[in-house]
């Protein structure tokens, strides 16, 4: 997400890293880095001219903190006042609410309503939704379709907005989140605004939540600031994040509201949706990574996965038994965090910048196909590999409608992977391994 800004804000970093010393020549290059790089990505001229200065100031009047290097205080600084631009984040309380949803037209509303829903299931309430857009053709079949993939029940189809929501509150009261869509307009229209009065009346949501296309520019201040005024944003959640090399509109507009950014849509999946922490957002920017929220993203699909079967596949493994099936377990793990491009930018080192997105989409392409061919594997195979000889190749390679080559790849893989694990199962690596989390 913001490759552009990642990128600049990335080199600026190496430029303070690698200076011989840090002076006010350098200080004064850093800040007109640090600008060009916000006003490329689409962040208000004036908010980057204070964000800038601030920068400058502060890294020319403060002393480092005692046992910090000049360059370690600059960084600090740098990384401080984009966190102020960020703005703190806020998680949705789990209790039961009412949620109405805003924006313009395409900004992903209807899409999100679903994600929502779905993180509220996932942390045991019981969400419902209502399809307040009734301008839109087949708004409600998409709410409904995005619905009954998570099984959540969805009240609308008629033609005044503000009589469904009225009814939908009261079809739907024994449910604890009720999240209600609204429609949305090209641009923002005087009928919109006030249907989102109405709206607002009938619904008494307990949050407004502004959704906002990550690509939607300088336009976004002025969008922010009339929803704001009109219903009051209590919280903003980011679409699209994943494609954009801007974003800076969309970040800088959420100062129009003064309401705090909740969410960030990475993804298409109803599973993209992460909790915002400014922290977090600014260390991945910065190529640092971001190892709490992988840790928090293996720990969710450990759940689903059932947590006792990959606690006994990770036992298994460190006592020195690694078949076909352990490592078919470790692969629908990873595939179940997401996208490779993902977890890369999660870890620190830039491993994201490093591969190139092709790079990556071939390697998840190749870890899809070991996946079918293990799927057209017999039991015995999955855990005797070795017996996998000619003839059996070939009958893998024809239940899977693939090659044999293919399954002689992954059998090269599988071999190579269970070397490395070999040595991680040996009570001098475990040592390592242990004393290497214990400092980190």
């Amino acid at each position: 997400m913001l490759e552009g800004l990642g990128d600049s804000l990335r080199g600026t970093i190496k430029k303070i890293a690698n200076a011989r010393h840090i002076d006010s020549a350098l200080i004064k290059e850093v800040t007109r880095d640090i600008q060009r790089a916000l006003i490329q990505a689409d962040v208000n001229v004036s908010l980057v001219l204070q964000i800038s200065k601030k920068i400058e100031q502060r890294a020319l009047e403060e002393k480092p903190l005692p046992g910090m290097s000049n360059r370690e205080h600059v960084i600090r600084i740098v990384h401080d006042e984009l966190s102020a631009l960020l703005g703190r984040g806020r998680e949705l309380p789990l209790k039961k609410q009412v949620i109405m949803m805003v924006g313009l037209y395409g900004q992903g509303k209807t899409t999100t309503c679903g994600k929502l829903a779905k993180h509220f299931q996932k942390k045991g309430l019981r969400p419902a939704l209502i399809a307040g857009d009734v301008h839109r053709p087949a708004a409600y079949d998409q709410l409904k379709q995005t619905a009954d993939r998570i099984n959540v029940p969805v009240y609308g189809g008629g033609t005044d907005a503000v009589q469904v929501v009225r009814e939908g509150m009261e079809k739907l009261k024994k449910y604890d989140v009720i999240i209600v869509d609204t429609s949305g307009r090209h641009s923002l229209e005087a009928d919109l605004i006030k249907e989102m009065k109405r709206i607002f009346k009938v619904a008494k949501p307990d949050e407004k939540i502004l959704i906002m296309d990550g690509s939607t520019g300088q336009q976004a201040g002025p969008q922010a600031r009339a929803f704001n005024e009109a219903i009051g944003i209590t919280g903003v959640i980011l679409t699209k994040m994943d494609g954009t090399a801007k974003g800076g509109g969309a970040l800088s507009a959420v100062s129009e509201t003064g309401a705090p950014i909740l969410y960030v849509g990475t993804g298409e999946h109803l599973d993209d949706l992460e909790k915002f922490d400014a922290t977090r957002f600014l260390s991945r920017l910065l190529g640092m990574g971001d190892i709490q929220s992988l840790l928090e993203k293996a720990e969710e699909v450990a759940k689903q996965q059932g947590k006792e079967k990959l606690e006994k596949s990770a036992r298994q493994i460190m006592s020195g038994k690694f078949t076909l099936k352990e490592m078919y377990e470790q692969m629908e793990l990873v595939s179940g965090m997401g996208s490779l491009r993902k977890l890369a930018d999660m870890l620190p080192g830039g491993l994201s910048q490093r591969m190139q997105g092709a790079d990556m989409q071939e390697t998840q392409d190749r870890l899809q196909k070991f996946r079918v061919l293990m799927d057209s594997m017999t039991e015995q195979e999955m855990e005797e590999p070795h017996i996998i000889k000619s003839s059996r190749i070939n009958r893998i390679a024809r239940g899977a409608g693939l090659e044999a080559r293919d399954v002689k790849e992954l059998l090269k893989y599988y071999n190579m992977s269970k070397k490395m694990m070999k040595g991680l199962s040996s009570k001098k690596a475990q040592r390592r391994l242990m004393q290497q989390l214990k400092f980190s």
